[in-house]
């Protein structure tokens, strides 16, 4: 039976040791493949981490039905990062030393993978992540199950400029992400004959967004790339709206998603745009299978977005991996994920030799009550920036 350990971290007075130093266990054949899991079950992003926890345990639960990996059992151990890197460290260093684990799945936030890294990398083992972010995480024991800036942008900026026009205006959230999205989005804007008429950053906690929507207004720009996600991305939209922003610009909203869903009030927001790689309302009988067995584990309620997918997609290729290798430990699951490729719910996902993934993508848009899917952009393979 599928199986989830829930474990507190008691934190104690002599600290972390060195990931040096971490004990190798003895594993005997009936023992289970241990893989922990570190995500944001408070501290702000509960939402995703929620999305992926039940992602993880549709995959876990699956592959356990079909006789686990190799005859032995998936067992999840999660911990809570609080959206804190130095929990998030904290956490990783347990789930190595105390339990074991062969890999580690999560977090959300870049501040809490790079905070990681060192220790997992030390180690070596694993890290599965599954978020879509800035890209130029290049390591042994790293692998990107989500998307990076290009994927993301070569093909929806073209398209804003063409239903939108030439003068774009980037806003978003004053850390690495927006910030290299941006970098990569201009670029891409100047290669398609587009302009850039503003710029800015904006800190966590803004309340009136009047001013920036004015100068947004002001510049005459007809595209709104936007990255300020979660409570303060749905402030400013719906100030944005009540302000007439919206009116005059089309937005491309990078991030979006089903979790935002219902967050603006009915009828608001539409025709937002964003490329992603995964849309619950794809009508494919493997999307509508996978959304529906997600809403069994969550409730009929529950939102299906591309953190669910990518998550559970994370962990069939970890399975694959260690079955292609024949082995299950650490580095037999880094060889093994090297080039491997598995069949997701909106078609297969490939693990390129710098350990970010070639995937589908669509673009898509807020309609209605939902996200409605405009166009297949098909096998889109990742640019990582990587040396």
């Amino acid at each position: 039976m599928f199986t989830v350990s829930r474990r507190t971290f008691l934190r104690t007075s002599g600290g972390i040791a060195a990931a040096a130093a971490f004990p190798i266990p003895a594993v005997l054949a009936a023992d289970p493949v241990k893989i922990g899991v570190v995500q944001p079950f408070s501290g702000g992003l509960e939402l995703f981490g929620g999305q992926a926890k039940l992602g993880l345990d549709l995959a876990a639960a699956e592959i356990n039905a079909a006789g686990g990996i190799m005859g032995r059992q998936i067992e999840l151990i999660y911990e809570d990062d609080k959206t804190d890197p130095k929990t998030a460290v904290e956490r990783t260093t347990s789930l190595i030393r105390r339990d074991g684990v062969v890999a580690v799945s999560g977090p959300i936030t870049s501040n809490n993978r790079d905070a990681m890294m060192p220790t997992l990398s030390r180690a070596k083992v694993p890290l599965l992540y599954a978020t879509n972010y800035e890209g130029g995480g290049c390591d042994r024991y790293l692998f990107c199950f989500n998307t990076v800036p290009n994927q993301e942008l070569e093909k929806l900026l073209p398209k804003m400029k063409e239903i939108g026009g030439p003068s774009f205006y980037f806003f978003g959230a004053d850390y690495i992400w927006p910030q290299k999205m941006f970098e990569a989005g201009e670029k891409i804007v100047a290669g398609a004959g587009g302009t850039v008429a503003g710029k800015e950053f904006t800190p966590w906690g803004v309340k009136d967004f009047a001013p920036v929507i004015r100068r947004i207004k002001d510049s005459g720009a007809k595209v709104l790339v936007f990255a300020l996600p979660g409570a303060d991305g749905i402030t400013f939209i719906r100030q944005a709206e009540d302000l007439g922003l919206l009116k005059d610009l089309k937005v491309a909203f990078l991030g979006f998603g089903e979790l935002y869903l219902g967050a603006f009030g009915e009828g608001k927001a539409q025709d937002m745009w964003v490329a992603l790689p995964f849309a619950q309302s794809l009508q494919t009988d493997p999307v509508k299978k996978f959304v529906a067995d997600i809403k069994k584990l969550g409730g009929d309620a529950t939102p299906v977005s591309q953190y669910a997918f990518t998550h559970y997609v994370s962990l069939h290729a970890a399975k694959a991996a260690f079955e292609k290798s024949g082995s299950i430990d650490s580095e037999s699951l880094v060889n093994g994920l090297e080039g491997i490729s598995v069949d997701g719910p909106t078609g297969k996902v490939t693990v390129g030799k710098d350990h970010h993934v070639t995937l589908e993508m669509f673009t898509a848009k807020t309609e209605g009550a939902g996200i409605t899917v405009v166009e297949n952009l098909g096998q889109v393979a990742p640019a990582p920036g990587c040396a």
